[in-house]
This record gives structure tokens, sequence and C-alpha cells, in this order.
């Protein structure tokens, strides 16, 4: 079973009578879809709608403690527990950075272990990722049986992006981290904070840039954050990369203007051919109709 500690993961708890409605009225994601057997991707905003912090939302079962887990970048944990506290006010929750004490695993191709282990859950991103769990972290070396490297070679080639990774936080909206098309934001919910901002981008179809997944002539893939050009206009930057393939943030548009007019693209320097994930329901660059309904979610 090919599976994999991920180290740079941490682990904040909301727990308490007032977890739920507490957190429900901060986060994208409808915390009504999420069980002890289904994790969430969600994410905090500002009031602006952009992202501060991302994570997969977990629910423990009532009788372990109950509580939900954000499986989130563990050098931002601390500020997420922080920020999570700002807006407790009266709330009957508690808040715990658990990073020391829990680690986050994940695996696929085969069928993910028992629930004994901790919390596990399908990747609610793709089916194609596999599992995902949080266990005691003292347990993360028995699943440490591959490389960090190879379970992100895997994301990159699907087309997942991360946040502190592929973008940066407090700069981009869900839409352009994918997070619409990820089910990381759920429409029909109640108010969360940066709610009004994101739904007009949903329903005026103003989503311009979004990160898309690149293939690198030669099979190298350029560094992080170096700009992606075309015609000697910048079209964005470089998200991470691995095997020849790469994540890019660009301007939809203008990357179709490129293509309609026969400029190579190039990341930091690269050629690059855009590639469409199947999943993906947004016109892209190169298809007729493109350039009018790039922002289209």
């Amino acid at each position: 079973m090919p599976s994999v500690h991920l180290a740079d993961r941490g682990v904040v708890r909301v727990s308490g009578e007032d977890a739920k409605s507490f957190l429900d009225g901060l986060i994208t994601c409808d915390l009504d879809r999420v069980s002890p057997e289904a994790a969430r991707l969600g994410a905090l905003l500002s009031p602006q709608g952009k992202i501060l912090f991302d994570f997969i939302v977990f629910q423990a079962p009532d009788e372990i403690g109950g509580g939900y887990y954000l499986d989130t970048f563990r050098v931002f944990a601390p500020d997420l527990a922080k920020r999570l506290t700002f807006y407790k006010l009266r709330a009957k929750a508690g808040i715990e950075d658990l990073s020391d004490a829990m680690a986050v695993v994940a695996g696929w191709d085969e069928q993910r272990p028992d629930d004994e282990v901790g919390l596990v859950a399908q990747d609610p991103r793709r089916p194609e990722l596999g599992w995902r769990a949080i266990i005691a972290a003292q347990d993360a070396a028995e699943f440490a049986k591959i490389p960090a490297e190879a379970y992100h070679a895997r994301r990159i080639a699907l087309g997942v992006p991360e946040g502190g990774r592929d973008f940066l936080f407090g700069d981009a909206f869900p839409h352009e981290a994918l997070m619409d098309q990820l089910h990381g934001v759920d429409f029909d919910k109640g108010c969360y904070v940066g709610q009004e901002v994101v739904s007009r981008m949903q329903h005026r179809g103003t989503a311009r840039t979004r990160i898309v997944p690149a293939v690198y002539e030669g099979g190298f893939a350029a560094d992080v954050g170096v700009e992606v050009t075309a015609g000697g206009k910048a079209l964005g930057k470089t998200g991470t990369g691995a095997e020849g393939r790469g994540l890019v943030m660009i301007r939809l548009d203008r990357a179709a203007d490129a293509l309609a007019a026969g400029e190579p693209i190039l990341a930091g320097g690269i050629p690059v051919r855009l590639e469409k994930p199947l999943w993906v329901n947004f016109p892209y660059p190169g298809e007729t109709g493109s350039k009018s309904g790039a922002g289209s979610a």
C-alpha cells in the first residue's frame, strides 16, 4: 500500500457544544456535509474573500470525544488556531493546535486503513488522491512508506493545488485556487466570512485567474514563483512542479489570446502546454469561446 506521512501538515481541533455552529458560520464548506465517514475541503477567508487558510475538515465520532479536526499547512496551524480564537467570543468551543500530538498521512491504490488507526476518510477533493487520515504522531512512521515528493507529484499531475505551495495565503480567491471545482465552497449554505465576495464571483463569472496544470517541454519544471509569459506579456506565476508537470496561476483570457495568436506560453522561460483536467467545468484557453467565459465556474 503506497502511503506517506505528510510532515508539513498540522492539525487544529475545534470542540465543544457550539463547535459545529461556530465553525460553520466562519468557513466555506457546509458542516452538514462533514461526518466521521466524510471529510470536506474548506477555507477561512478574509472579509474581502481571500483565502487565509485552507484545510480538510474531519469530524471525530462522539465515542472518542467528537469535534472537528482541521488538517492544514503545519507552519500556519498556530495562526489558524489564533484566528479562530479571535472569532470565538462567547461560543462554547475549544480550539487547540494539536500538530505536535497528531499527524496527517495519506495513501492510494489499495483499501484505506481501518478507522481504528484514527480519523480516516477519502480525500474530499478528488477520489484519485485516495484516502487521508489524522493519527497519533507516534504512529506516523508506520505509514512513511514512500517520500512525500511522490504524493505531491501525484497531486500536481491531477491538477490539485494546495495553499502555501501553489498560492499565497491572503492573496487568492477560492475560485482562483479551484476550490469551487474541488468541493471546497458550498454555495447553498448560510453566511460565512467573505461569502458575499465569493458568491458574487460565482454568479457573475468574474474569476478570470485560475490555477491550471501545465506540462513542461523537456521534462523539467520551473521553480516556484517565476513568471509565466506569452508574447512578452505576463500571464501569472508558477506553483509547484514535479516530473515535468506543474501548476501555474494565470489569467485565462490572456492565455486564450496567446494561443489564438500562436504565441508560446513560457513558464520561467520553458515552453509549457496547458492541460485541462477532466473534472474541470469552466472554459479553458484554446477551447471555443474560452475567452468570453474564462471566469465562469
